[in-house]
């Protein structure tokens, strides 16, 4: 496991929070376009997620 500072845990904490709500309004309008729209937006926001905290392990000098 690595070693993160607080920035990195508060920018993950950001997005998948928001993951999380995308989530469940995708589940709570299932058989609608807004489901497939927010399971579609949820699923850009992770790899969004991704591209950012890769980003910030390679510019931290405390978490890389």
């Amino acid at each position: 496991m690595i070693r993160t500072c607080a920035g990195f845990t508060a920018l993950q904490a950001v997005y998948e929070r928001e993951i999380g709500y995308l989530k469940a309004h995708s589940v709570r309008h299932e058989g609608r376009p807004a489901a497939r729209c927010s399971a579609t937006q949820a699923a850009s926001t992770k790899a969004r997620m991704a591209r950012a905290l890769t980003s910030h392990l390679a510019r931290c000098p405390e978490c890389g």
